[in-house]
């Protein structure tokens, strides 16, 4: 069985910081492809920030120079430092992980929530 359980999520004041995680098991973690979506109320599912096997990463412009996606292939965990926050970060965010060649591997986390308010 596959999962990806995320923690961390909280409420912060603008400009404060944040560490999700993402624990996974039931995958070979090294290979896949590790990625941060967000969903606000309201609005679509967007990417947030993803990391490749061989480290490449690609990070959605409103949170450029703002978070940062990190891998610990160790312990099968992945990382999205927060800082700086905005309320318009506010949303729901999902760990994904998806196989670089296997369209079908495929797997979502069930969401932990950030609230960005004074």
């Amino acid at each position: 069985q596959v999962q990806l359980v995320e923690s961390g999520g909280d409420l912060v004041q603008p400009g404060g910081s944040l560490r999700l995680s993402c624990a996974s098991s039931g995958i070979i973690f090294k290979v896949y492809t590790m990625g941060w979506y967000r969903q606000a109320p309201g609005k679509r599912r967007e990417l947030v920030a993803e990391v490749t096997r061989s480290e490449t990463t690609n990070y959605a412009d409103a949170v450029k120079d703002r978070f940062t996606i990190s891998r610990d292939n160790a312990n099968n965990m992945v990382y999205l430092e927060m800082n700086s926050l905005k309320p318009e970060d506010t949303a729901v965010y999902y760990c994904n992980a998806h196989h670089p060649f296997l369209p079908t591997r495929d797997y979502w986390g069930q969401g932990t929530h950030v609230t960005v308010s004074s």
